[in-house]
């Protein structure tokens, strides 16, 4: 049902060897590589080399977690670039997100836009075999579950999925109740215990949010199917804190697989 994977942007300040022996040492069993640091868009050779030296370590490559915006004009790579570089990396998906302004502020015009090249993306990588997943975060068009919802109703593409994380902005019972709105499109899980604190990130450990993400886990298990967990942001990006709250995910896991 889960299992555990990585976001090398937890990472930013390694390399793509040194994240690899990180996720061996706490077993990580899938990264989804990031093209802001690791695995930049356009470059083939070093994509290549990534997904060969993350195979011979026996990982998964979970997806290639890109920074496009759907619908919007300028952007650093094109959608087309990004797709290369997937496939190089021989991810079965692509982590894009919706747009750059929240669902209450966004005009109409601006949610046709990122609807249309949803649809435009989905169908170019679905020639490719990779699919596209949308990022559930905040300032994007999903960045509630309602809005989620609407987006992806509208998108109505069969190669175009959600991740989920909870919301920092949102009590625990609302995050679990969202799990189960967008339950649906529900790909894989970016997992992390922070706080907004005045605008600051506040980053805890991973054992200090058992009570939530048991809840989470409880509701996330309802679904039929694998889902990857990955390990986002860990406290003072320390490889030492990742295998401890590692550990204590994994024992979540645990004792609902014994249950």
């Amino acid at each position: 049902m889960f299992q555990i994977g990585l976001c090398s942007v937890t990472f930013r300040n390694l390399s793509v060897e040194e994240i690899i022996e990180a996720a061996k040492n706490t077993d990580i069993q899938g990264i989804e590589w990031g093209g802001d640091i690791h695995v930049p868009p356009g470059d083939l050779e070093h994509a290549t080399y990534a997904a060969n030296i993350t195979r011979q370590a026996e990982i998964d490559i979970i997806s290639y977690g890109s920074y496009y915006r759907l619908g919007v004009k300028e952007q650093p790579f094109s959608f087309e670039a990004i797709l290369d570089t997937a496939e190089k990396l021989t991810a079965p998906a692509i982590r894009v997100w919706a747009g750059n302004i929240g669902s209450s502020e966004a005009t109409e015009r601006q949610w046709e836009k990122v609807i249309e090249d949803a649809k435009r993306i989905a169908d170019l990588a679905e020639k490719q075999g990779i699919h596209i997943n949308l990022e559930y975060h905040g300032r994007t068009l999903t960045d509630t579950a309602d809005s989620a919802i609407r987006l992806m109703k509208k998108i109505n593409h069969s190669n175009v999925s959600l991740y989920w994380q909870p919301s920092p902005f949102e009590t625990v019972n609302k995050n679990v109740k969202s799990i189960d709105t967008v339950r649906q499109w529900l790909s894989h899980v970016h997992v992390f215990h922070w706080q907004l604190v005045e605008n600051n990130v506040i980053v805890y450990p991973f054992s200090a949010g058992i009570s939530d993400w048991e809840k989470y886990l409880q509701q996330l298990e309802k679904q039929q199917g694998m889902r990857y967990l990955m390990m986002e942001f860990v406290k003072e990006d320390s490889i030492e804190q990742l295998k401890n709250d590692v550990k204590v995910l994994q024992s979540i896991i645990t004792s609902y697989s014994a249950k």
